[in-house]
């Protein structure tokens, strides 16, 4: 590493959206040490190879550690010094000799509900409609999940906003969806099957998708006209709606990126720390620890929202257990994240075991 002509590997899936994570720590990196040179190793993963032959969303719904076990494999293996990840794919424990280096500025936490403009509500005149069949859901404007019709479909593949979801609207019917982004925002504008979906907002701000003022789902229209002419646009008649954390709690690290490197590479170490946002790296370790104190990669749909408030962290969370929802939060100065992690975890639990014993929801 002391040899600027030998690069630097940054390894990482072969997603556009992990390409996009990747690209944007590989443009900081050379921005920031001029005289290294680096550059990027695309890794397939035990998740990717599921995905394409599993129903759902590998995303949430496979087992943990299954997009960034063939990652680690080659830190480990000195093939690549740092793996870029999507952090809520990271598990909390990981393997001997490997560490996470740095968290650069969490993108946007919130979820965001995508449906059908009612542009694109066929002319019933011409419709084959009959009696007794189920009308799709065409909105308007910035309609939310309280604005969904009675018995409306949502198609989400991850356990957490599906027992958000149930939680809020007991009357949705949920259905599982696969693929990538561009393949759920496609699937959405042609099939009259489901009437709404749910993606992360970071990973559509990544992607340089932007919502209008009028709720449309659009490339983002701060670009330049060259980069524009390079990005995907989204279907046409696509509206979307922001939902705020306050009403569906976001995943484990959902926005934040991770830096995983071998932990005695101090070069790398140094490369990697000016890229660390500690106010994102603080609220991560909160929401992490309390993922491995409520057991890791378990299965109860699990939701966490850590940040800096003033010189405190506070920590929100929920879990769902038989269907019923559990919420705790706590605060603690920045530096004790972990034990908020864990503070929070044993409140959430005595709350749960409470709840059960007295047969009512909190």
């Amino acid at each position: 590493m002391s040899d600027t002509s030998s690069p630097v590997v940054i390894c990482t899936r072969g997603s556009a959206l992990a390409l996009a994570q990747a690209t944007m720590v590989l443009k900081h990196l050379r921005a920031l040490h001029r005289r290294q040179s680096f550059e990027l190793k695309v890794v397939k993963t035990t998740g990717d190879r599921l995905q394409t032959t599993q129903p759902g969303d590998a995303t949430e719904s496979v087992p943990r550690g299954l997009f960034t076990k063939e990652l680690e494999e080659e830190l480990l293996a000195g093939r690549a010094h740092i793996a870029v990840h999507s952090l809520k794919d990271l598990p909390t424990e990981l393997p001997d000799g490997l560490k996470l280096a740095a968290t650069p500025t969490r993108a946007d936490v919130r979820e965001v509900l995508l449906f059908r403009s009612r542009e694109l509500q066929p002319d019933p005149s011409g419709s084959d409609w009959s009696p007794g069949r189920r009308v799709p859901y065409f909105g308007s404007g910035l309609d939310g999940i309280d604005r969904l019709p009675m018995g409306a479909i949502v198609a989400t593949s991850s356990p957490r906003r599906s027992a958000q979801l149930r939680h809020l609207r007991p009357d949705v019917e949920i259905i599982v969806i696969r693929g990538n982004v561009g393949t759920r925002l496609k699937k959405l504008a042609s099939h009259s099957e489901f009437d709404a979906t749910l993606l992360a907002a970071a990973g559509l701000v990544r992607l340089n998708y932007d919502i209008s003022p009028k709720g449309q789902l659009r490339v983002d229209p701060r670009l330049g006209q060259e980069e524009r002419r390079k990005i995907e646009p989204p279907p046409s008649g696509i509206l979307a709606t922001v939902v705020e954390p306050e009403e569906m709690l976001p995943a484990v690290g959902q926005g934040a990126v991770g830096l995983e490197i071998r932990s005695d590479d101090a070069a790398t170490t140094e490369l990697c720390l000016p890229l660390n946002h500690p106010n994102t790296f603080a609220a991560v370790q909160a929401e992490r620890s309390f993922l491995r104190a409520m057991g890791g990669g378990c299965q109860s749909p699990v939701a966490a929202y850590a940040r800096v408030v003033g010189h405190q962290l506070h920590l929100r969370t929920a879990s769902f257990l038989e269907g019923r929802c559990h919420t705790s939060d706590g605060f603690r100065i920045v530096r004790e994240a972990e034990l908020l992690g864990i503070q929070v975890a044993a409140e959430l639990k005595q709350r749960a075991v409470s709840v059960t014993a007295n047969g009512s929801d909190v």
